[in-house]
């Protein structure tokens, strides 16, 4: 294990800067699109979307196209998709996410097996990378982060419609299917964007588990998109500076200070319930 003063040299080193800031961006941004997509029911779309990421980042691997110049679109229309086969009779929502999210694994693992095989490009596109991230790459999710808080903000009165009562916001003038197109292209910007650091495995974590903590001890919309915020931001700190010390994966170890989070706060949101009877 790393001494503390070790630990910040390493922080002040140039790839570890660039992959601060944009992971506490991106972590930003999936943890306020989080709390729309888990009231909406839309929680696991981005387990889909990152499985379809992970077959077109191997494709544009072996076609020597940049992956994230490929997969945004792709995951974009994608995510369009997804949207209208959950709106949809015929299939729900969570069958909808099944069938695109192992058709895009099935997809990924064919195409790498007739051609690369696993190596580590392939080990980066599923478990992450963020270390390995370029100047280039650190201004693209820079300004992809910042366009996707800026709309989020800008357009908060109208998602929170759509989220809570489709018909109501429909009642009141707002144009519901342009919104929820809206957030299904910011779910997939930010999950192209994330997948660089937490890899197609782990990526839908950042959306899950800061609004679902939030959500213990929170009641308002406001207050749990505040707080998934600042949960979001500071679990993915405390996960670099452990995995940093312990020298174990950046993805995983901000998954886990989350999920320690989240029981905290349910235990927390269980003795205030308690103490309220």
């Amino acid at each position: 294990m790393l001494s503390i003063s070790e630990i910040f040299e390493i922080f002040g080193h140039t790839f570890m800067m660039r992959a601060m800031v944009v992971g506490l961006l991106v972590s930003l941004c999936a943890a306020l699109l989080g709390v729309n997509l888990v009231l909406k029911r839309y929680a696991m779309i981005g387990t889909g979307l990152s499985h379809v990421g992970f077959a077109v980042m191997a494709i544009a691997g072996i076609i020597d196209v940049a992956p994230l110049t490929l997969s945004l679109p792709v995951v974009m229309v994608t995510a369009f998709i997804l949207l209208r086969l959950n709106d949809s009779n015929k299939i729900n929502g969570d069958s909808a996410v099944a069938l695109i999210s192992t058709s895009g694994i099935a997809v990924g693992v064919i195409v790498v097996a007739l051609t690369t095989g696993i190596n580590l490009h392939i080990c980066n596109v599923m478990f992450g990378s963020i270390f390995a991230m370029t100047q280039a790459d650190m201004y693209f999710s820079v300004v992809l982060s910042i366009v996707v808080i800026g709309l989020f903000v800008l357009f908060y009165k109208q998602l929170f419609a759509v989220t809570y009562d489709e018909n109501f916001a429909k009642a009141t003038g707002v144009k519901v299917e342009i919104y929820k197109s809206l957030l299904a292209i910011l779910t997939a910007v930010t999950v192209v964007l994330g997948m660089r650091m937490m890899g197609a495995l782990l990526i839908a974590s950042l959306t899950l588990f800061p609004a679902l903590s939030a959500m213990r001890i929170c009641k308002r919309f406001l207050s749990v998109v505040i707080a998934a915020a600042i949960i979001g931001v500071v679990c993915f700190f405390i996960g670099m500076m452990f995995s940093v010390a312990l020298d174990i994966p950046p993805g995983a170890t901000v998954v886990g200070v989350n999920l320690i989070v989240f029981m905290v706060f349910s235990g927390i949101s269980l003795v205030i319930r308690g103490g309220t009877k």
